[in-house]
């Protein structure tokens, strides 16, 4: 089995042109799984392998616990390998064919209250960063963008008169989202009083520069972001991301359309949207529990 595991990788690497990263995490899951065969079951030909030996397998890693993800990870391993051998090694079978993907467990994302999304956009100061920071984080908590797309946006990406932002997403998609008044007052805001401050008379497109004039960087607004939290006594683990999870739910919880949502968020299947619906229940729940007299 070793020489058709070195002769898949080999494929991958020559035909799929896959990451080294990516190759790896194959050849992890494949060891494994050979290992499994060759202690449990002393099989060391694919030829022998059965439905039953990869059941086996798979029950093997939920007895130690691993993830729902980590086991799907692992089949969908299996199955590619089983159907190269199929095609270059003269095997006959699929033994992972009809085994049903284990279905991956959705951790419900952290968001922030209401009262806690106040707390962190209210800035205070005439210091160009300050100013700065509380139009990134107006924008990105009116719009839900990602921290890609916030960074990535242009002067020419804005329509502050008409009130919304042009962003282009997951596969260079163009959204149009609408912004709120706090937020086109605070960019505006940043534009007539920080930016030019920060250029420097340079000349930059970015719309969110840092101290040197320059484009801000995924993991400048990340610090920022943390430091804010952190003044503001927020003790949740905060990401940018939970910004776009909390604007999300905030319209929702108000009444918005689910589809209108979607749209905003750049979601291209509305099932990844409906995890926020979730969110919203559960939240009612806590609510219910918390002050009804007889929950």
């Amino acid at each position: 089995m070793k020489h058709e595991i070195k002769d898949f990788l080999h494929y991958l690497t020559i035909e799929r042109g896959l990451s080294e990263n990516t190759l790896k995490s194959y050849e992890r899951d494949l060891r494994q799984y050979q290992q499994f065969l060759k202690d449990k079951s002393h099989i060391t030909d694919v030829h022998a392998i059965q439905r039953l030996h990869v059941m086996q397998f798979l029950n093997h890693l939920h007895s130690l616990g691993r993830s729902a993800s980590t086991v799907a990870r692992f089949l969908s391993t299996i199955r590619a390998f089983h159907q190269f051998l199929i095609r270059e090694a003269g095997v006959e079978q699929d033994p992972s064919l009809h085994i049903e993907t284990p279905k991956k467990e959705r951790k419900l994302p952290k968001i922030l209250s209401s009262e806690e999304v106040e707390s962190l956009l209210e800035l205070q100061g005439k210091d160009p960063l300050v100013i700065r920071n509380r139009a990134m984080l107006e924008v990105l908590y009116a719009t839900g963008l990602r921290v890609t797309e916030l960074l990535s946006l242009t002067m020419n990406d804005l329509h502050l008169t008409m009130g919304f932002v042009r962003c282009f997403g997951k596969g260079s998609k163009e959204r149009i989202i609408p912004l709120g008044t706090h937020a086109q007052k605070s960019v505006q805001d940043y534009i007539d009083t920080a930016r030019g401050a920060l250029l420097k008379g340079k000349k930059e497109d970015a719309l969110f520069l840092n101290n040197r004039g320059k484009p801000m960087s995924r993991q400048g607004f990340w610090k920022i972001l943390k430091g804010i939290a952190r003044d503001r006594g927020i003790r949740k683990e905060i990401t940018p991301h939970t910004l776009r999870h909390s604007f999300a739910t905030h319209l929702l919880e108000n009444g918005a359309d689910l589809r209108a949502v979607q749209e905003m968020l750049g979601h291209a299947d509305i099932s990844t949207t409906q995890i926020y619906t979730h969110v919203t229940k559960s939240r009612l729940k806590d609510i219910y529990k918390t002050f009804h007299p007889r929950a």
